[in-house]
Order: C-alpha cells, then sequence, then structure tokens
C-alpha cells in the first residue's frame, strides 16, 4: 500500500473512466450470463422430502409459503454440530432485511440444515435471525443437493461436490439451490450453484472489494481465516 501509485486529479480521472469502461463491460457479461442461468432446463422433483419447521412436518412444496419460486440455502450445520458453520453464518447475516424485498417478487428464502430443528432455533436466537430456517436431518435432502456427502463415498474418493468429484474431508458444505412451483403444484429445481459461486450472496465481500485492500485474504492460511461469528471479534481467538 505504501508504493502505490499517487496521480493528479486529471490522471485519475483518466483512469478512472478506463476502468468504468471495463466495469461496464463486465455488467453486460454478467447480464448475458443471468439470461443464461434462467434459460437453463428444469428437472422436475419427484423425491418427497420431510422437513422439521417450528410449525411441524412439512414438505418441499410447503416451504415456498404461498410463492412460486423458493431460494434454498445450505447452511453447513451438521447433526452432531455444537453451532453452525461460522463462514454460513456470516452469508446469514445478510438474510434478515432481504426477506420482505424478497417476497415482494415471489420468492421465499429458506435455510436448510441437518442439525435437529432445537439446535437450529437456539443457534438462531443467539444472532436474532428470523429468516425461515428448517432441518433436513430425516431426509435425504441435504445428500441429493450435494450440501452434504456420505462418508464412505469421501474415503472411497467418490463424493461429488460443486458438480465436480470432491477432494475434501468435510460432509456437510455450503450451496445454495433454487426451485420452482407452478401452479398445478409441481416442483422443479433450476438451478443450484456451490463453493466461490455463493460469493453474489455476502454482501460484506462486494463492500470490501470496493476497497484499496480488498478482502485482504491472501497472506493467511485460508481465504477466510479471518472470519468468526459476528459476537466474537472482540475475543482473542
Amino acid at each position: 500500500m505504501k508504493s502505490h501509485e499517487i496521480v493528479s486529479a486529471s490522471a485519475w480521472l483518466a483512469a478512472r473512466k478506463e476502468l468504468l469502461d471495463k466495469e461496464k463491460a463486465f455488467a453486460h457479461v454478467r447480464e448475458e450470463l443471468t439470461r443464461a442461468r434462467q434459460a437453463l432446463p428444469w428437472e422436475r422433483v419427484e423425491k418427497p422430502y420431510v422437513f422439521d419447521g417450528p410449525s411441524g412436518e412439512l414438505g418441499l412444496a410447503d416451504l415456498f409459503d404461498g410463492r412460486s419460486q423458493l431460494i434454498v440455502y445450505h447452511f453447513m450445520f451438521a447433526p452432531n454440530a455444537e453451532g453452525g458453520c461460522k463462514n454460513c453464518s456470516f452469508w446469514a447475516d445478510n438474510f434478515n432485511p432481504l426477506v420482505p424485498h424478497l417476497k415482494q417478487r415471489d420468492v421465499t428464502l429458506t435455510a436448510i440444515s441437518r442439525a435437529p430443528l432445537a439446535k437450529l432455533q437456539a443457534f438462531q436466537a443467539r444472532f436474532g435471525w428470523t429468516f425461515p430456517w428448517v432441518s433436513s436431518g430425516r431426509s435425504d435432502f441435504n445428500f441429493d443437493y450435494q450440501a452434504s456427502l456420505r462418508s464412505a463415498e469421501v474415503e472411497a474418493g467418490t463424493a461429488v461436490y460443486n458438480y465436480r468429484t470432491f477432494r475434501g474431508t468435510n460432509l456437510d458444505m455450503p450451496g445454495v439451490s433454487v426451485f420452482y412451483k407452478d401452479d398445478s403444484g409441481a416442483v422443479f429445481h433450476t438451478y443450484s450453484t456451490y463453493a466461490r459461486g455463493i460469493e453474489v450472496l455476502n454482501t460484506a465481500y462486494h463492500y470490501l472489494d470496493l476497497t484499496p485492500k480488498g478482502r485482504d485474504e491472501e497472506e493467511l492460511p485460508t481465504p477466510m481465516a479471518w472470519v468468526r461469528y459476528r459476537d466474537r471479534y472482540d475475543q482473542s481467538a
């Protein structure tokens, strides 16, 4: 940072305009990508899934809550874990204020984890989250949508995550899946994304990308090593 180039106001403006051209080109490419995403073929969800929510047992169609579009955040929270993933919590801190806006565009946002509902509710209360969150612990939902991996498949090297062979050791991973429900009540899987594909849902990263130091993660042992639960940043570890 100390050796960064310093220029006159006119030179800065010229450089900024040059970057603006690149930003506009990127925006157009992103719009094309969005249209291609929306044009993907759908697959009908035939398998019945059971979820545990505050109102009792629910099916996948129930999670739409009267709307035709459903966004699922696959929140890493294994059944035996004491708490949810700190990185997923970083993402979830974005959700509460978005829910009312998404509802106005016929979209329901919900988180789904394998941990029992009581654990999810206790963790949710800790952070003051009010977005919908249900447990899929009694169904194969997380496994079918690549958010959870079976230990035998991980050990055998046959597990799949982000549409490729998985080389890690975690049995729960983050991701986002999108579904549509038509007027007959049929449900369709329209999209899923994982790994860096979910970065678009993290507002904080987009703000950091505007700053001179950016995410400032290059020298860390892992890119997100700095992230903690937001009520733990004032603690030493």
